[in-house]
């Protein structure tokens, strides 16, 4: 099995070979693409792999940073939610044109050009990543089962160690199954969630002033013993660029079968991917938008009533927070919405967890183990905290939004490599990128490296 680059200096896009095994190779190349002239067609089957990506955008960590976040400082983190869903679409675009161009995944094509420590480095510091987006699927699901069925929390968490059975069952019938599930599960979700603004009645003129950037949000200061602004813009990018996405977008779209001797082939699959890619992440978008609208319009000034899920499950369902429209119907929908939220991001996240340790340490496992693995490890500080407190969910809750922090300091580890490969002339051949998107996506970098630093100088100084 090879891995293609394009040699620009020959005519017509000559291939050049690299070592290397298919990334997904059970998958890889799986799925045909019509030869026709109908872009709509052509698109059509490009289809899905922006749904598996849009997944890691509406994670229960996002919904616990957008609610809070709406519930804590009413609209002024919209604009974060907007500018964190622009650049998570600039960084798709990237990771997916990398792996249609060069027919290797961020991994891949990180380990093959950096020496062995480097490539080490990042292997661990993504692992990371990995673990702490699980264990917010880990508490999203294990709250969810508990507030549906009323079992203990020490028991559903553990049984969220069972779910990769749902994704070995699925991997049998075709990886377009395993993308018509999980956009059904994305539908439900944004469902609920409109179900739930439309209910709360917004201050739309707010929601559009909060979509304006203010110098607020910078600002490091917990108000009240809230979260900082500057604390919960954080988690809201960890939330919603999430780095395991990269390595999942750049390996998945390789499910697709492109002649990548036939240039204008490979452009026609750039262009629908990115189609693909934009139109599902403009509908996690609005997911998270509607998340942190519900948490201002119902919640707003009750953030510290609002610590853990099963406190916003039982003020939509008869607390006097929601008003008028508190339901037990209400309160149902919502913890069936966040079930989904879990279970699809248990999905991503498996596979993402194959293309990490294949890409960087050439090392295949059995799914069943490394899934296993990952989640073993996220269980652990779940396990001791759901003990430790007796249940007490608002401590996971707090676990969750501290995860997606870290997942926004770590990010610009996977940004780097990417965008440097896709500028790269050498690797990209005709495919490089335009140099103005070149410099958008550096200042992306260096603006979330500074907000980084500076938040972790902060809460070395005064303290989480």
């Amino acid at each position: 099995m090879m891995a293609y680059t394009y040699n620009d200096n020959q005519p017509h896009g000559t291939l050049l070979t690299k070592g290397g095994t298919k990334s997904l190779a059970e998958v890889n190349g799986s799925i045909a693409v019509p030869k026709t002239n109908s872009f709509w067609r052509r698109l059509l089957a490009f289809f899905g792999p922006g749904a598996l990506i849009a997944v890691g955008y509406m994670d229960p960590g996002n919904w616990v940073t957008s609610v809070q976040g709406g519930a804590s400082y009413h609209y002024l983190l919209m604009s974060v939610v907007l500018i964190s869903a622009v650049i998570g679409m600039l960084l798709q675009y990237l990771a997916g044109k990398l792996g249609i161009v060069t027919q290797q995944d961020l991994a891949q094509a990180t380990a093959q050009r950096t020496n062995r420590v480097t490539r080490y480095f990042l292997w661990f510091i993504t692992e990371l990543a990995l673990i702490a987006t699980d264990i917010a699927e880990v508490v999203g699901g294990a709250i969810a089962l508990n507030l549906l069925f009323g079992w203990p929390l020490i028991l559903t968490v553990m049984m969220t160690a069972f779910d990769v059975i749902l994704l070995l069952g699925l991997m049998k019938f075709g990886f377009r199954k395993i993308e018509a599930l999980v956009m059904t599960l994305i539908l439900t979700i944004l469902f609920v969630c409109l179900y739930l603004v439309i209910l709360s009645k917004p201050d739309l003129a707010g929601v559009f002033a909060g979509s304006i950037p203010q110098p607020e949000i910078l600002s490091p200061q917990a108000y009240h013993g809230l979260a900082s602004p500057l604390f919960l813009t954080a988690g809201i990018i960890g939330a919603t660029v999430t780095p395991h996405n990269l390595y999942l977008h750049s390996s998945i779209v390789q499910t697709r079968q492109v002649d990548h001797s036939n240039r204008a082939e490979v452009r026609s699959a750039i262009k629908c991917m990115a189609w693909d890619s934009n139109l599902q992440l403009s509908l996690a978008f609005v997911v998270n938008a509607l998340l942190l609208i519900v948490g201002a319009a119902l919640f707003y000034g009750h953030a510290d009533e609002l610590a853990s899920f099963k406190a916003m499950y039982l003020a939509l369902q008869n607390n006097n927070l929601a008003g008028a429209i508190a339901s037990p119907f209400l309160s149902t929908i919502f913890a069936v919405a966040l079930l989904a939220s879990g279970q699809n991001s248990t999905i991503t996240g498996t596979l993402a967890g194959e293309i990490i340790m294949e890409g960087f340490l050439h090392f295949k496992m059995p799914m069943w183990v490394r899934r296993i693995l990952t989640r073993g490890l996220a269980l652990v500080p779940v396990i001791l905290i759901t003990m430790a407190y007796g249940g007490q969910e608002h401590q996971l809750d707090q676990l969750i939004t501290g995860t997606q922090v870290f997942l926004s300091v770590v990010l610009p580890f996977s940004m780097a490599p990417l965008i440097y490969f896709t500028s790269s002339k050498k690797i990209m051949g005709p495919f490089v990128n335009r140099k103005g998107i070149t410099i958008v996506a550096w200042i992306c970098f260096v603006i979330l490296s500074i907000l980084n630093l500076w938040l972790v100088w902060q809460q070395c100084t005064q303290g989480f």
